[in-house]
């Protein structure tokens, strides 16, 4: 970057004047230049005995009458200086200075007359009207003006809510200047600072707004009539096309997103402003910045050095082309818009500077100082022709985070650090083999060193997978609507594979959730093409998906990590994808990851996804939020419980199944899983005989349940459990009832006899000594 001076402000006229107040420290609180750069305005807010005034300064000494304006308190302030185009006149613009209580006055150039005053108009139609911020989209005026309340004592919480937001056309032209008339943008609204683009008008809110309208912004779209409300911590929230005039009222605007924005933090703005593109750049009082998009999307671009910023620390933003330059404490810094890199950083000699129009060119930037106007080209490298890719810009950005995050030292790496230092040679190796790939199909590049050649033909998988992804993107932005669906499947399928195969940390997480709730059936089969689920020739779902893909599906994080923002781990994503498209594979599904967790990790391991909350309880959790916007599912809460096949969801299940007086059903799960453990054998009976003592439905079952009796339970034992669960009669009891649902001891014979009948456990123990031939054992033979 160099650095020449371009003018010592002698081609001004009043040079030496404009020279005496820059070296004298009357240093101006605003400077603004010409869309010519012919012209330089000078507004000083400074403090008695001078005046608040706006000078203006003609380059190259055009001949003609000055510009020179000033106020004395209490007399209105002035809010903006503007400069509009002339919509008659090609290449027009005129000079619109507004003041506080709404005069206008209207000034248009003239070469060998100098400065001459059109028009002096009245902006706003109330008299207690007052305008706090001004800014020009073409030949249109946008304000935020204050009208205060009629009683003298007012609600506090309705005061806050008396500014609106017009917008008027302001029309120059040879017969003189012609305001249009004036349309209210928004009313009943707190107080905003309008900054314009091209193409829309973006509303901060003032510093000294309420906390429940500082969290968010809105950018009013003249064209379609619309207001996007968008909040730097979310993004896009919610848009609005105004049909009416009563839908630009400010709380039917927030009408429907008041629950959602209630939970965000407030605004954090030290600096605004907009940028050549189109966007509003945002510095917050950590030194970070970012800009918004008129679509309401965040970027964030860069962070400025020097810790928090101080309220009265300075901060000018301006962007050249798609470099973004920022002066800060006498430092300034030139960072690439697109990809966040700091491009250079240059500490000023001057005490203060102002940015100044480049009249066209992008490639250099103009500062106003005391000494003069300098200029600073940022001339492109050498070897333009083969610009570096941005897939090697991230390459070095994640290296720096990469070793930042591994570093004892408090010292910060940058991109230049790690490209000069040749400590990290990793980066450098892949970024070489990058840059080679990539351009290999535009010219022919140089060979690559042997161990490169090796390590290519290591990733040229990877890379070429990588290079269909960005043709697939360009695929989808470029196609018709008929395709766009077709390529989103494919798109889709290509991004969950991906995060799969890499660290599923809490960014990759919230993509996953963002993919399945915008293309659910493209995750879907995106799942099931990962994880290749598809059923046997039996019927049974199998899945031959690796070890590591099971890792990232069982993952469950932090207790912190998740529920922000519905934020939901992989496992139940899966889940939901399943009962919304294919339910019936859910069981099967949570029994398959059950086999791989019993084969990876120990039982009750706190390391495995069991150690913390069971899959089938998860899978269970799922279940029950879907069933809170619909009917319950009763049968796949069953399949659940019972394909978890742990003692305690089984018997959950039993007694689901008994209060639903499933009995045939009741026996058969009985039957199957008293095989899996006596404990759960002995569990199972004894819930099925206080059943027995209750009712008589179990009856046509006794010959199937009987067999099921442990081996450890004595016929007392039986007789005293059937006592305790008999159901208490009002009446006193009878021989011979007329219901027929008593229990009778000819009900409970045939299990009886089964238990008197087999042998005892004791008896089993000592059974091989009592059957032994001779008792007591023979004597062995003496040895002699």
């Amino acid at each position: 970057m160099k650095l020449r001076q371009v003018s010592d402000l002698s081609d001004f006229s009043r040079g030496h004047w404009l020279r005496e107040l820059l070296c004298r420290g009357e240093e101006p609180s605003h400077v603004q230049s010409s869309p010519d750069g012919q012209h330089l305005l000078l507004l000083q807010r400074s403090r008695p005995p001078a005046l608040p005034r706006v000078v203006a300064f003609q380059r190259h000494s055009i001949a003609g009458a000055d510009l020179e304006r000033s106020w004395q308190p209490p007399q209105p302030a002035l809010v903006g200086l503007l400069f509009l185009q002339s919509p008659v006149v090609p290449d027009s613009w005129v000079l619109a200075v507004v003041w506080e209580h709404g005069r206008t006055e209207v000034w248009h150039f003239v070469v060998a007359v100098g400065w001459q005053l059109l028009q002096t108009l009245e902006l706003c139609q109330g008299a207690r009207a007052r305008v706090v911020s001004v800014c020009s989209q073409g030949a249109n005026l946008v304000w935020c003006e204050e009208r205060p309340p009629l009683g003298a004592h007012s609600d506090t919480s309705k005061c806050a809510f008396r500014f609106c937001v017009c917008a008027r056309a302001l029309e120059a032209g040879e017969q003189g200047v012609r305001l249009g008339t004036a349309r209210i943008v928004l009313h009943n609204s707190p107080e905003y600072q309008v900054l314009a683009s091209p193409h829309h008008v973006f509303l901060v809110p003032a510093a000294a707004g309420f906390a429940t309208t500082s969290k968010f912004l809105l950018i009013w779209h003249p064209e379609k009539a619309e207001f996007t409300i968008t909040a730097p911590s979310a993004g896009f929230i919610h848009s609005k096309v105004l049909r009416s005039s009563s839908d630009s009222d400010f709380k039917k605007l927030l009408l429907g997103s008041v629950g959602l924005l209630s939970g965000f933090a407030p605004l954090d703005i030290h600096t605004s402003t907009v940028s050549s593109s189109g966007g509003l750049l945002l510095v917050s009082t950590k030194g970070s910045v970012s800009i918004v998009e008129p679509d309401g999307t965040q970027r964030h671009v860069f962070d400025l050095e020097g810790g928090p910023l101080a309220q009265g620390s300075p901060v000018q933003l301006k962007t050249f082309g798609s470099i973004l330059a920022c002066v800060l404490a006498g430092v300034l810094y030139l960072v690439n818009q697109n990809s966040g890199r700091l491009v250079e950083k240059e500490v000023l000699t001057m005490k203060e500077v102002h940015f100044l129009e480049s009249q066209g060119e992008e490639d250099s930037i103009q500062l106003l100082s005391q000494s003069g106007i300098y200029s600073f080209s940022f001339s492109k490298p050498e070897d333009s022709s083969r610009p570096e890719p941005c897939l090697v810009e991230m390459v070095f950005e994640e290296a720096c985070r990469y070793y930042q995050r591994r570093s004892l030292s408090s010292s910060k790496l940058t991109v230049e650090k790690l490209k000069k230092g040749g400590t990290f040679q990793a980066p450098v190796v892949l970024a070489a083999i990058l840059q080679h790939s990539l351009h290999q199909k535009q010219k022919p590049a140089r060979s690559l060193q042997d161990t490169y050649a090796k390590l290519l033909s290591t990733v040229n998988l990877e890379l070429q997978s990588y290079m269909s992804l960005e043709l697939l993107k360009t695929c989808v932005v470029c196609a018709p609507e008929s395709e766009v669906e077709s390529y989103c499947k494919e798109l889709v399928e290509q991004e969950v594979s991906r995060i799969l195969q890499s660290d599923m940390d809490k960014d990759n997480l919230a993509y996953l959730n963002s993919v399945f709730a915008s293309f659910p059936k493209a995750a879907w089969k995106a799942t099931r093409s990962c994880l290749q689920l598809q059923q046997n020739g039996d019927g049974l779902l199998v899945a031959r998906a690796t070890p590591e893909v099971w890792k990232k599906v069982l993952c469950q994080p932090q207790l912190e990590e998740v529920g922000q923002n519905g934020m939901v781990p992989l496992f139940e994503l899966i889940c939901a994808s399943f009962l919304r498209f294919k339910p019936k594979w859910l069981p099967s599904f949570v029994e398959l990851t059950q086999q791989y967790v019993s084969s990876s990790w120990p039982y009750s391991s706190k390391e495995g996804p069991e150690g913390r909350v069971p899959l089938y309880k998860r899978a269970l959790g799922v279940l029950a939020r879907k069933s809170k916007h619909g009917e319950a599912d009763g049968e796949m809460e069953l399949e659940l419980l019972l394909c978890s096949k742990r003692p305690k969801a089984v018997l959950q299940a039993l007694h689901l199944l008994i209060h639903l007086k499933q009995w045939q059903r009741v026996v058969e799960v009985a039957e199957k899983f008293s095989k899996l453990s006596p404990l759960l054998n002995k569990e199972i009976f004894i819930t099925l005989l206080a059943e027995f003592a209750q009712h008589r439905e179990l009856d046509p079952y006794l010959d199937r349940l009987w067999p099921l009796c442990p081996a450890e339970l004595t016929a007392s034992d039986i007789l005293t459990m059937v006592l305790q669960h008999l159901p208490h009669s009002q009446e006193d009891p009878v021989p011979f009832s007329s219901e027929g649902n008593q229990l009778t001891v000819g009900l409970l014979k045939p299990l009886l006899q089964r238990v008197v009948q087999r042998p005892s456990v004791q008896d089993e123990m000592y059974s091989d000594a009592l059957q032994s031939s001779t008792f007591p054992p023979p004597t062995p033979p003496r040895e002699h």
